[in-house]
């Protein structure tokens, strides 16, 4: 057998329906669009989601509430409790080590570290933002916030 030799199954190929060749073909006169109507005439037919004069689905759902800033800049948050129990005293804390122990996914996001919790350990802070508590809680227990300008 050779490439030449290969025929699809009987039955299993269709000819083409050609229509508006006279009465005789079966598919003359109207070619099989019926009589009159919406569907019978050139470029008759309806548009895509259109219902009946039913308002649409796209019209009766509701739409987006509220204002997105575009500006926007979101702060992954980090509670002085993580730092307590994810590092050890005299470590410095930014990018690098927090996803090295895990806590953020990427060391280039941006973080802010928060005052819930207590703090015992002296630590190096040097992050994007640190609320007002968790630098005094750092203060508090010997450390030190190095904020970037």
């Amino acid at each position: 057998m050779e490439l030449k030799d290969l025929k699809p199954a009987e039955g299993s190929r269709h000819s083409r329906k050609r229509v508006g060749r006279g009465n005789g073909s079966g598919y003359g006169k109207t070619a099989g669009r019926g009589l009159n109507g919406q569907k019978s005439r050139a470029g008759g037919g309806k548009r895509p989601g259109f219902e009946g004069g039913q308002t649409p689905l796209a019209m009766r759902l509701p739409k987006l509430p509220g204002f997105r800033n575009i500006n926007r800049v979101e702060y992954l948050p980090v509670n002085v409790s993580r730092l307590e129990e994810k590092f050890e005293a005299g470590e410095v804390v930014n990018g690098e080590s927090l996803k090295a122990k895990g806590i953020i996914n990427h060391e280039d996001a941006l973080v802010k570290v928060l005052g819930d919790g207590e703090l015992t350990k002296a630590l190096t802070v040097s992050v994007d933002k640190v609320s007002a508590s968790a630098k005094a809680k750092i203060e508090a227990a010997g450390g030190k916030v190095e904020e970037p300008c």
